[in-house]
């Protein structure tokens, strides 16, 4: 198997693909924050998840891999010398000075990128039939960010692994709550699609050491044909994530969604049916049954509900993206429209604030 260098841009759920990457042998590079950046070439990127027929959580640090996981910050590194970059910032992060100077790198180097952002980067909507991507740019924080990267060395990886930072612990530690697949899309060039598969099958064939015994990790790296498949993740984050945001608050994505039972799953096949009529296939969308029933484990608000909480000014918004494409096809949801509107009063008033 060949290793890769791999750079990931963002290390809070960079550092779940990072470290399945460095148990196959990999080489990651991170980039991210000073803190963070101590920390983790100090101690290592740490990650605890559940494994099925095991007792609590399996914890990995990097530092104990097969492949090498480093963290630097965004400046003075050249793209060209990875073979592949993974974008896992949130999509406003991406607006500041250092890392719009690296982003703008990365595009003009055209090393194959793979974005596991919730919100699909702007050029990639342009692989995807039946959006027009220049009507979608008022949904983005910058959309100029974007503007050197080609959609042919671009592809999306649905992030559904739900993982958080425990509060309580250092910088350096994610927690899995939900370890489910990264879903990607194929490269445009079957050359960039064939590395890519080879990737996946390196994560797929890792095996971890505990206590002597080689065992299997979840949350492994899955490459699709249809550029609809990470979509998927779209119908969640509308019924789950986004209603998180209430008027006057926040609520669990667990209350989110079995709050109204009935309403979450009109809305959820909405945003199905949306994708369906672009080109998805039905087979590649995740049932809502199965979504309702991994809701019920999320017992804490979206990172979208937390960051408005806590008086950001830009969050992600996928609310604002499917309304968008929805009205390109002459399709409406009083439910969407309500949820954009409030998100909307929830940054007006950060701003302000700010």
């Amino acid at each position: 198997m060949a290793t890769r260098k791999i750079l990931i841009l963002g290390a809070s759920y960079g550092s779940l693909l990072g470290v399945k990457l460095a148990l196959a042998g990999h080489s990651v590079n991170l980039v991210c924050l000073p803190a963070e950046q101590a920390l983790i070439n100090a101690k290592g990127a740490v990650v605890r998840m559940p494994v099925k027929g095991r007792e609590g959580l399996v914890e990995v640090n990097s530092k104990n891999l097969p492949g090498k996981l480093t963290a630097s910050g965004p400046e003075g590194l050249d793209p060209k010398a990875f073979d592949m970059v993974v974008l896992a910032m949130q999509e406003p992060q991406y607006g500041q000075p250092a890392v719009r100077a690296l982003l703008d790198l990365v595009g003009k180097s055209k090393v194959p990128t793979m974005s596991i952002m919730n919100m699909p980067p702007l050029p990639y909507l342009a692989r995807v039939p039946g959006v027009d991507a220049s009507k979608c740019r008022e949904s983005y924080t910058d959309p100029s960010v974007w503007d050197n990267v080609d959609p042919q060395f671009l592809t999306l990886c649905s992030p559904d692994p739900q993982a958080f930072r425990p509060p309580e612990e250092e910088v350096n530690v994610l927690q899995v709550r939900l370890p489910t697949n990264f879903k990607a899309a194929r490269f445009a060039s079957d050359a960039d699609t064939k590395m890519l598969r080879e990737i996946a099958d390196s994560v797929e064939a890792a095996r971890f050491e505990v206590n002597g015994e080689k065992i299997e990790l979840p949350v492994k790296l899955k490459v699709h044909d249809s550029v609809f498949v990470p979509l998927a993740k779209w119908a969640m984050l509308m019924a789950g994530n986004y209603r998180c945001v209430l008027a006057d608050g926040v609520r669990p994505i667990k209350d989110a969604v079995h709050g109204n039972i009935e309403e979450s799953r009109a809305l959820y096949n909405y945003v199905v049916d949306l994708c369906v009529s672009l080109g998805a296939d039905r087979n590649d969308m995740v049932p809502f049954e199965k979504y309702a029933n991994a809701a019920q484990s999320l017992g804490s608000p979206s990172s979208a509900a937390r960051a408005l909480a806590a008086g950001a000014p830009n969050i992600e918004r996928v609310d604002r993206l499917v309304q968008c494409v929805g009205a390109q096809h002459g399709k409406k949801s009083a439910a969407i429209d309500q949820t954009v509107a409030i998100v909307d009063s929830w940054l007006v008033k950060n701003r302000r604030k700010g």
